[in-house]
């Protein structure tokens, strides 16, 4: 059982951020959260399903995390009654964003072993519903190391945009399309 104090440490933060990405972006079902059709959950029910689940947060505990979380995973509603993860969901769910206009170039970090597949066939979405870029090489740079020995793509966003492609800027600042195809790719 995950008992959060009144001052959570670094080990108790990263474990309810594991928590709650667990459950707002994969598997609500796991303590029978339901989420609305932007992945919103009610904060009192987040709470105390949680709680059945022998994970125990409080409010206060909860903001923290979301204060926090240096990739700002997560977002509450204006008056704090609902929150939900910025994007990286693997469930059916519509975050609402309207397409923007990506800067000419954006990064993708992904480790050596994935560079031949990618630069054979594109970077695929794969079981989530976005593929991920980066509007810098440092944080792409921290996604690839994830992964193995990091290797940062450098994506046309610019020539995709123009070819008719959507982009979508998330709550956190990553960037979202559907698919980049080999040919706007650069190792």
């Amino acid at each position: 059982m995950i008992t959060i104090t009144d001052t959570m440490n670094e080990i108790q933060n990263k474990r309810i951020s594991k928590f709650l990405s667990l459950i707002l972006r994969h598997q609500p079902d796991t303590i029978q959260l339901k989420l609305d059709e932007n992945g919103w959950a009610e904060v009192s029910e987040l709470i105390s399903k949680s709680a059945k689940g022998r994970v125990h947060f409080t409010f206060e505990d909860l903001e923290e995390v979301v204060e926090t979380n240096n990739k700002k995973r997560f977002a509450f509603n204006e008056d704090k009654t609902r929150i939900r993860a910025s994007q990286g969901h693997s469930i059916d769910i519509d975050l609402a964003l309207k397409a923007a206009q990506p800067p000419d170039f954006l990064y993708h970090g992904t480790a050596e072993a994935n560079i031949a597949s990618i630069l054979d066939k594109g970077i695929e979405k794969r079981s989530r519903q976005h593929v991920h870029l980066s509007a810098d090489k440092e944080t792409a740079t921290k996604v690839g190391m994830r992964h193995g020995k990091p290797v940062i793509l450098t994506i046309r966003t610019g020539e995709m945009h123009e070819s008719g492609i959507p982009f979508y800027l998330s709550a956190n600042g990553v960037w979202l399309t559907d698919f980049v195809d080999a040919r706007y790719i650069s190792k």
